[in-house]
């Protein structure tokens, strides 16, 4: 096995680390170290995974750069560089913040502190959109610090959602939804106290719902290298998202697709922000205008961004090529034809109610355009494949129960 000059160090234990774990040991034949707060079947159950280090109190501040520490001195081998990578906003955030602490022990690449505040925090995320010329829909801020009710005038229904992602999901409570859809003021009102009784201070944002199911969502991945010059863009419709309220959002599959205006127009946007490391948009296609409209910007990959990797763009090797060997790659507009998903061929066939997007999916499958990330054929851990069937199995069952 060929020696490489570093060890990835991966900061979480969900489908989005399982994801990057692949991609190295894919490139580079490597099996990584992961970090995180608790172990999760989808990395715990693999035989690709170095070692699991776990810490329950991994996202304290203190702890968190100790451990950290404590992980890159336990590891350190002569001659390797520790390049780490986080897989989920909160600890993505934490390594920004604590970025000065780290960087004596590994390399990353991550915007600093003020531009993750206006990219994160979604009030100041939506006006720097209206400076650059982006999309987006039309958006109201309520403070949680109001005592008044929210009454600007809108058109029902409408979505609600947290500004600040991280500090709401620090104060979780019964009946906790990442979005709400409501149909009157009351039932904003209701969904508002419900939030502020649980500790959360910040604003919410009530927005226009964009008509349209699934297939009406669109999410762009981009690989800003260390100098703010974007290496990778890619455009892609969803076929389905996750229809459990706790989950909404979250990509189950989608078909990779090819539209220069707007991968340009989103690659303007981010080197003006002197954006680095990975992004990831979601977006909704509003066919009351026929215009693309921005949601928000990931600060990382998504846990659907294995798709890049899939058409032979592996995400680690942007990483490696970038930090480690510090090459600067020529821009990248993915073209290829290609169905990522994780959830089985018969929820895909039953569920999907674009009858066009549907016909679409199933020759993808017939001419073998397709990829299962959590189906690594080098994985040869036996229990996970056993958790895999019966993951495929509540798939079905959570489509056939849920709607959104």
């Amino acid at each position: 096995m060929t020696k490489h000059p570093f060890i990835p160090i991966i900061i979480g234990t969900d489908m989005n680390a399982y994801n990057m774990a692949i991609s190295f040991h894919e490139e580079y034949g490597i099996k990584p170290i992961l970090v995180g707060k608790e172990a999760l079947s989808f990395t715990s159950l693999s035989s690709i995974i170095k070692s699991i280090e776990l810490n329950p109190k991994l996202p304290e501040k203190q702890v968190f750069v100790r451990f950290l520490k404590e992980i890159a001195t336990k590891y350190a081998e002569p001659g390797k560089k520790m390049l780490l990578i986080g897989t989920n906003d909160l600890y993505v955030r934490m390594i920004i913040e604590n970025a000065d602490a780290l960087k004596s022990d590994y390399l990353f690449n991550y915007i600093d502190e003020p531009l993750m505040n206006d990219l994160l925090v979604k009030s100041n995320f939506y006006k720097l959109c209206v400076e650059h010329g982006i999309e987006t829909p039309a958006t109201y801020f309520y403070s949680c610090l109001e005592d008044k009710p929210f009454a600007d005038e809108v058109l029902f229904p409408v979505i609600i959602k947290p500004s600040n992602g991280v500090e709401y999901y620090k104060n979780p409570f019964a009946g906790m939804q990442k979005v709400y859809k409501v149909d009157s003021y009351d039932e904003i009102q209701k969904v508002v106290e419900t939030i502020k009784a649980s500790g959360y201070k910040e604003d919410l944002i009530i927005q226009d719902y964009i008509p349209g199911d699934d297939t009406y969502m669109w999410d762009s991945v981009f690989y800003m290298n260390s100098h703010g010059k974007a290496e990778l863009i890619t455009y892609a419709q969803v076929v389905l998202q996750e229809h459990t309220v706790t989950a909404i959002g979250n990509y189950t599959a989608l078909i990779t697709r090819y539209d220069e205006e707007m991968m340009m127009k989103l690659k303007d946007f981010l080197e003006a922000l002197h954006y680095v490391g990975y992004a990831n948009f979601d977006l909704k296609f509003d066919k009351r205008d026929g215009k693309f409209k921005v949601f928000e910007v990931n600060i990382r990959q998504g846990r659907s961004s294995y798709y890049i990797t899939a058409c032979g763009h592996n995400m680690a090797k942007y990483f490696v090529d970038d930090l480690i060997h510090g090459e600067q790659k020529p821009l990248t507009l993915l073209d290829k034809p290609f169905l990522f998903t994780v959830v089985p061929k018969i929820v895909l066939k039953k569920f999907v109610l674009n009858r066009e997007i549907c016909n679409e999916v199933k020759t993808l499958l017939k001419q073998g355009k397709f990829g299962n990330p959590l189906f690594y054929k080098k994985d040869r851990h036996f229990k996970r494949k056993l958790y895999l069937f019966a993951r495929q199995i509540n798939y079905y069952r959570k489509y056939k129960d849920n709607q959104w």
